[in-house]
């Protein structure tokens, strides 16, 4: 019962740092990159859609992404998707597909960039904490001997500290990304 929660954990533990590193793919670092309009929602035919769902997203270079709607008629909607997004993105259209011109990062933008990507890092360790709690709490209602409860504690500790460092790796790696010219 005790493996099981604590294996339980780490199943949720992991899927906390699965959401993070698509948090940080969102983080532009300069370059082209199609995640970056993920979060990206269309209005199409009077509901919110994803822009992926509607378009193919391509890099004909290194700093262009190019949009190509299966239906043109939405090209329109968008555009506008693209610009309330507020990515910073400036998109132009020509009638068949949208081109994005992803501009250099200012060393203030990237400043701002890594700031946010600090941020989303403190909210992964708070997860964690959280799950932390929750499961030494689930161990300590199961009314184990002293001694296996202080061992499970530990593996648990040993296993938050584990995700941490690798979310403090994922945090450098994305820093030195975003500040690399």
């Amino acid at each position: 019962m005790e493996n099981e929660i604590i294996s339980a954990s780490q199943e949720k533990i992991e899927k906390t740092i699965e959401a993070l590193e698509k948090k940080f793919a969102t983080v532009r670092a300069g370059r082209a990159n199609p995640s970056s309009l993920d979060g990206v929602m269309v209005e199409y035919y009077g509901s919110m859609t994803p822009l992926k769902q509607l378009t193919t997203i391509s890099v004909p270079e290194g700093n262009q992404l190019l949009i190509k709607p299966f239906d043109k008629s939405c090209l329109a909607a968008i555009e506008k998707a693209i610009v309330a997004a507020n990515l910073g993105y400036n998109p132009s259209n020509d009638g068949e597909t949208i081109r994005i011109i992803i501009p250099a990062l200012t060393e203030e933008r990237r400043k701002e960039l890594t700031k946010q990507v600090k941020a989303m890092s403190e909210e992964g360790k708070v997860s964690i904490r959280n799950i932390r709690r929750e499961t030494l709490e689930k161990l300590e209602k199961e009314e184990l001997p002293e001694d296996v409860e202080k061992g499970l504690e530990k593996e648990v500790q040993d296993l938050v500290n584990l995700y941490n460092k690798k979310i403090d790796d994922m945090l450098k790696e994305k820093e030195q990304d975003l500040l690399t010219v």
